[in-house]
């Protein structure tokens, strides 16, 4: 039997480029070889395709001869076009938020993960919670204001008003903790504005709550099934980009919290996957609030981490499915929802 070809897509152009890398040497390294034909198809900064020879290395900066070819999207579509399906490994803008699953969509090429509607809705904090909020589930109160409005503080405050400090200040398209500041009160709140204005012209601001953060994995396309709960033990004030990437916080897999409230969360965490009608995986994150065990959605990544580290494969480890069965799992769900759209295909 011939074996799948998988190209795996990594890097590209948001400011989780370096992220990405970490997870596609996990997914390379995972995908069973004798299964599984591995092309690897890197994506720079710039938004050049490399593919031959060594893109994870030419693209992390390693040295050595890769013997990479860089080729425009139009050329990269037609050698995308060779394979059996694709593993996007991509995170954040040009890559999670529909923009490479409609080239797919474009090229018909079967791919792991949400199709554009739900990669757009997943990466759209405020579409998301508006989303959300439709399907009835708890989440935190929010506004939602633009880049041009920052310069007017008296509209700021008025739109703000009935919030309570402190403020947790986020970019509405972006991710891993990229922009995302804590303002304690009025004094921080300009700078932290401004911080996610750098990287989207749409902000959120949230209610911050005294809670610990639980996450969900979910796996499955019309029927999906949640794994167990973890929770992030953050060696920061929140869970910002440092404290996910740099190793010093701790992940507690299962969770110590009540069985009631992991079992609501999981609950919620199908809810959550299929309201944005996402496939394959998402990882769905929660607050849990501390003194009442409320639990709120906070988000769905569509593409999580995926390093030997990450949440997502080891929420799912602890479920009893290990990373390579795990990889192989989701490259099938791929298969089976692009037969399923296309029966006659």
């Amino acid at each position: 039997m011939s074996r799948i070809r998988v190209a795996v897509v990594f890097g590209g152009q948001s400011a989780e480029h370096s992220v990405s890398l970490q997870s596609a040497r996990f997914v390379l390294s995972a995908l069973d070889p004798s299964r599984f034909e591995v092309v690897p198809v890197g994506i720079t900064s710039e938004g050049r395709f490399l593919v031959g020879g060594d893109p994870l290395r030419a693209l992390s900066g390693e040295g050595g001869a890769s013997a990479s070819t860089e080729l425009a999207v139009p050329q990269a579509a037609a050698e995308v076009a060779g394979v059996d399906v694709v593993f996007p490994v991509l995170h954040g803008p040009h890559g999670e938020d529909g923009t490479l699953q409609g080239f797919l969509e474009l090229a018909g090429v079967p791919y792991v993960g949400a199709g554009v509607l739900g990669s757009a809705v997943g990466m759209d904090k405020a579409v998301m919670k508006m989303v959300f909020a439709q399907a009835g589930l708890p989440i935190v109160p929010y506004r939602l204001l633009l880049r041009s409005e920052l310069g007017d503080d008296n509209e700021v405050a008025r739109r703000l008003e009935g919030l309570r400090y402190p403020l947790f200040v986020k970019p509405a398209n972006m991710g891993s903790s990229v922009g995302i500041s804590r303002a304690k009160g009025p004094e921080e709140l300009g700078a932290a504005l401004f911080a996610a204005a750098r990287h989207d012209r749409r902000i959120v601001v949230e209610q911050g709550i005294d809670a610990r953060e639980i996450e969900c994995g979910v796996l499955g396309n019309d029927h999906p099934e949640a794994s167990v709960v973890g929770e992030v033990l953050s060696s920061s004030e929140f869970y910002d980009f440092q404290a996910k990437y740099d190793g010093s916080s701790g992940l507690d897999i299962p969770a110590k919290v009540p069985a009631a409230a992991a079992e609501e969360m999981r609950g919620y965490a199908v809810r959550a996957f299929q309201s944005i009608d996402a496939a394959g995986m998402a990882r769905v994150d929660f607050f849990l609030e501390r003194g009442t065990d409320r639990v709120y959605v906070n988000e769905i990544n569509t593409i999580p981490g995926f390093t030997r580290f990450s949440m997502f494969p080891l929420l799912w480890q602890a479920t009893g499915v290990p990373f390579d069965a795990l990889c192989a799992r989701l490259v099938d769900l791929a298969l089976a929802r692009a037969a399923e759209r296309n029966p006659r295909a």
